[in-house]
């Protein structure tokens, strides 16, 4: 874990209500290694009502341009400042938190779900798929096409196919009525995204005896397991999302019977 300063080199508004902030260490610091599922603390620095820092996902790390980006929600007024931080400015992050997906050890079907901006460590998960020789399958879903982002970037990395809730991309419903997943038997599912839409997955996996692993998005707020803010009941007992997780196998959790 760090504590260090980062030069913001982009700020790109994606839609209303997501930027995709791409940064690099102002110390020209070489990044470490970090895994999707893991996230980062960022300090709200121009904000005097904000005090805590806001956890944001990894979405991807680019070690040719030693960057990392990270897609943010604007949610209140410490996403929002953070959003409005310009390119060349510095936002002080504490990172890398938490565990991470499981990267599998031979090739299979995999399947990567995520909604809205659980979406985001689905694109880092992908690349890591990539770089082991394997082809993701990505299965995103929003409220309308506007709601689903980085389409290029994740057509990039394998086969990709959508669900918006008004029918403007891909099938009309949520992720779990997409008919591929009637049609397809894989080897393991990793799920990140609103609640509902983990559980669903969640049942989904279960039913059909896939192995399956969950990114929670629990309200976090110290990031490394003093707080408590984050706990989690599982089949271990009460855990923190930030330090025993994000990442659980949904075998450990009590949301499904």
């Amino acid at each position: 874990m760090k504590v260090l300063d980062f030069i913001v080199r982009s700020n790109e508004p994606l839609n209303y209500q997501n930027n995709l902030i791409k940064v690099t260490p102002a110390d020209n610091d070489t990044l470490p290694d970090m895994f999707p599922g893991q996230f980062v603390q960022v300090l709200v620095s121009n904000s005097g009502n904000v005090f805590l820092r806001r956890p944001i996902s990894i979405n991807f790390v680019d070690k040719e341009k030693n960057e990392m980006w990270l897609l943010i929600q604007r949610v209140g007024e410490g996403t929002r400042k953070i959003c409005e931080t310009p390119a060349g400015q510095l936002l002080n992050l504490i990172f890398p938190l938490g565990n991470s997906f499981t990267i599998p050890k031979k090739e299979g079907k995999y399947l990567l779900v995520g909604g809205g901006v659980g979406t985001a460590p689905m694109l880092f998960l992908g690349k890591k798929l990539n770089e082991k020789g394997y082809s993701p399958e990505f299965l995103l879903g929003g409220r309308s096409q506007r709601d689903i982002l980085q389409l290029s970037d994740f057509e990039a990395l394998g086969t990709v196919y959508y669900t918006t809730e008004d029918g403007s991309l891909g099938e009309k419903g949520f992720v779990t009525d997409h008919s591929v997943l009637r049609n397809n038997v894989y080897d393991f599912i990793y799920t990140c995204g609103p609640k509902p839409m983990m559980v669903a997955v969640a049942r989904y996996a279960r039913t059909n005896k896939t192995g399956c692993e969950a990114s929670l998005e629990n309200l976090m707020a110290c990031g490394f397991g003093a707080c408590l803010c984050c706990i989690e009941k599982t089949t271990r007992g009460n855990l923190c999302a930030c330090t025993d997780g994000p990442v659980f196998n949904i075998n450990e959790l009590t949301w499904i019977d």
